[in-house]
């Protein structure tokens, strides 16, 4: 298949576009390095399979007249701004690179008749459910950051595309993805801060946070799995572990894996870490797991396998 990868320079996109290229469809790649790196496909330069166009997703002409000269057979839409603290004091950051950018790949497809898509969703669609298990159809979905209103609008775009167009999507609704080529985050700050002064550590909020951390290789595994047999319409999934890190947890973990001793912790305070955090957080994935699917790592073990990729 010739598939888009739009964001594919981002971090779970470049990491999919390895297994697609590994499996022998060809890729195109369009990205505009916002919150993907040039660093993230440079191994790719010169790949006989893979295109890429450094292009705004948003700009819908442009967008148009790769669409009509790459003909398209299945779209894979990683594209979002991830960065939940950066949009905070600007939210037309989300509104332009996770909205609208949905809403260009869409009708791009209904234009050209690409009927299969990926996207990537997230756990902050829920918003703060005070740490009840959420499935798939709970319900109200009341996000509290930028970003989580910005992926359940989407959302809400892609059903509507779907049913108008005969589409068939597939949606994950993942939590907080880590692994190699990480770009921002908890663990990337914590190290950041670590080799800086490392002797002690700033952590946001009261270090109780609690949340599922997915590997990008267990998310990657999961997408190629189920990517193939989609009906028509929208098909939902919660993906995810089943147990939880705490912020303190991943602070003595990258601690540990960085070899450091007698690291003195300051917290700031609060039950979140920043205006739009969601501080405690559990999936029920019966939905994923009755397919047979299980992530392969426990959260802490996710935590320290990506230190070790970042490190």
């Amino acid at each position: 298949m010739k598939i888009l990868v739009a964001g594919g320079a981002g971090f779970i996109g470049s990491n999919l576009i390895d297994a697609l290229l590994a499996e022998g469809h060809d890729i195109v790649c369009v990205d505009n390095f916002f919150i993907g790196t040039r660093e993230n496909i440079a191994h790719l330069h010169g790949h006989p399979r893979f295109t890429f166009y450094e292009e705004d997703l948003t700009d819908l002409e442009t967008l148009k007249g790769i669409f009509e000269k790459e003909n398209f057979d299945y779209v894979c839409h990683m594209a979002a701004n991830s960065d939940i603290q950066a949009s905070a004091q600007n939210p037309s950051v989300e509104y332009k690179n996770t909205y609208s950018t949905t809403f260009c790949i869409l009708e791009c497809m209904r234009l050209y008749g690409v009927k299969r898509l990926f996207f990537c969703s997230t756990s902050a669609v829920y918003g703060d459910a005070q740490g009840e298990e959420v499935h798939e159809n709970f319900a109200p979905l009341m996000p509290i950051s930028y970003y989580g209103s910005c992926k359940l609008g989407s959302e809400a775009l892609i059903s509507a595309f779907s049913y108008m167009n005969d589409f068939h999507s597939l949606i994950f609704r993942f939590p907080n993805v880590i692994g190699p080529r990480l770009t921002h985050g908890v663990i990337f700050d914590f190290i950041r801060k670590l080799r800086k002064d490392p002797t002690r550590l700033t952590i946001l909020g009261d270090g109780r946070q609690c949340k599922p951390y997915l590997h990008v290789n267990d998310l990657v595994e999961c997408i190629m799995r189920f990517k193939d047999d989609v009906p028509q319409g929208v098909t939902l999934y919660n993906v995810g572990g089943t147990t939880q890190s705490t912020v303190t947890d991943i602070a003595n973990i990258v601690c540990e894996e960085m070899g450091l001793k007698d690291v003195e912790f300051f917290y700031t305070g609060g039950r979140g870490g920043w205006k739009g955090d969601v501080p405690v957080f559990a999936y029920n994935l019966d939905k994923i797991h009755s397919t047979g699917w299980a992530a392969s790592m426990t959260s802490n073990e996710a935590v320290a396998q990506t230190v070790r990729d970042v490190l």
